[in-house]
């Protein structure tokens, strides 16, 4: 059911909210708060602005905007308060040794009026258009995975002047400065996970190694080391042509268990990279057993110790990077990550982030088991379960409050010109 009214959402989503409430300066803030993140979590056909005040009871469109554009908050505020709802919980709290994993996600946006909009390589379409990116960090350890922070990647175009404006930052300047975010907090990771946009970006390698962190990476096949060839001697060489060289023998079967079990061969090399000290472990991962009859190569770099970085190691933990595909796939397809009607940066940093916050609440109703026990007849292993089973508990609960108020609701179909009779 589309419709629905704050004043039926279920008694959960309230006692949730009002763990922000001390952040806001003002009744409304907290009113309209809670009036986005139920439009997100509602079953709007897309969440904007209009939609979601179109679709609710009470709750105006103007009051929204104003609260996402104009109204005095701070968004970084209601994310460090997000994960410190998720701490406060013994079975949603973040635990040692997790994964964090780095990564930026782009869609399309017509028009040059957007903050941070050009001509970029957009990864959900897999070419280049006109959108906007941002860059994000996410966290894994093995029961959930939770989106911690995000920047907004402002391209050259969309700065007045260009790439020497001072609010131009590269995407590996902005994820090193959320991966510091992340560490102020006191979250240190056992690994972080990049792909060949980062992997291939030595100064970035470099400032993580400063942190002492250790890390997985994608590389792309041209990237030159300097590495012992099948002649047994040592020189700079393409990533493809070192794998090219290698005995069949070097390639140990993998299984890798994604939605589908998938086997692959890995070879791993210890290599030596410019400006880089020391050695560093190089691993190719092949879809077939020889590389005349692979079709699917994937090269990644690792500083963690060669005992521990086997090949089933690095396949199984740079899996985890599937991960963020999951989250994007949700949160852009459920919660209208990418649908909004703003443009300015401050509006859509804030739209992002309640994003988030709307993501979270499912999240921590799931693994708390509140939404099973009420409103739910089996288990709720997935994000798509969880969120239906609380759209069950809106409606029902919509249903009741109508019974009780179809004359508000008549008035209100009525103001879009329509009989209810």
């Amino acid at each position: 059911m589309k419709e629905t009214t704050p004043a039926a959402m279920p008694p959960c989503f309230d006692r949730w909210c009002k763990r922000f409430d001390d952040i806001w300066g003002h009744q409304a803030q907290k009113r309209e708060f809670r009036n986005y993140i139920g439009g997100l979590l509602g079953e709007s056909e897309r969440k904007n602005l209009s939609q979601m005040a179109n679709n609710a009871v009470g709750v105006t469109y103007h009051r929204l905007h104003h609260f996402l554009t104009e109204a005095p908050w701070e968004a970084q505020v209601v994310n460090e308060r997000r994960l410190m709802v998720m701490n406060q919980c013994s079975q949603t709290r973040i635990t040692r040794g997790f994964t964090l994993i780095v990564d930026d996600s782009g869609h399309r946006k017509s028009g040059n009026f957007t903050s941070g909009v050009g001509r970029q390589y957009i990864g959900e379409i897999g070419k280049t258009d006109n959108g906007i990116v941002v860059v994000t960090t996410h966290l894994h350890d093995g029961k959930k995975s939770l989106p911690l922070d995000l920047e907004l990647y402002q391209h050259a175009n969309s700065l007045p002047e260009g790439k020497k404006d001072p609010k131009f930052k590269k995407k590996p300047e902005l994820a090193l400065a959320l991966i510091e975010r992340s560490l102020m907090r006191g979250y240190r990771p056992s690994i972080v996970l990049i792909d060949a946009g980062y992997g291939n970006n030595t100064t970035f390698l470099l400032e993580l190694e400063k942190r002492k962190l250790k890390y997985l990476g994608g590389l792309a096949k041209n990237r030159k080391v300097i590495g012992e060839t099948s002649a047994n001697e040592r020189e700079e060489i393409r990533l493809d042509k070192l794998a090219q060289s290698l005995p069949d023998e070097a390639f140990t079967p993998v299984q890798l268990n994604l939605d589908k079990p998938k086997p692959v061969w890995v070879a791993t090399v210890g290599v030596e990279l410019s400006q880089l000290e020391g050695t560093r472990t190089i691993a190719i991962v092949m879809n077939a057993s020889t590389f005349k009859q692979a079709s699917d190569i994937d090269y990644f770099i690792t500083n963690v110790d060669g005992s521990t970085a086997t090949a089933e190691w690095i396949v199984t933990t740079y899996a985890q990077r599937n991960w963020v595909e999951v989250f994007y796939r949700e949160a852009k397809g459920w919660l209208g990550l990418s649908e909004y009607q703003v443009r300015d940066y401050r509006s859509l940093i804030r739209h992002f982030i309640l994003v988030f916050c709307a993501y979270t609440f499912i999240l921590w109703h799931t693994l708390t088991g509140g939404l099973r026990r009420r409103w739910a007849s089996k288990p709720l292993n997935t994000f798509t379960e969880a969120l239906e089973a609380f759209r069950t508990a809106m409606s029902f609960r919509f249903i009741e409050w109508l019974n009780h108020n179809k004359d508000v609701f008549v008035a209100y179909k009525a103001s879009f010109g329509f009989v209810w009779a």
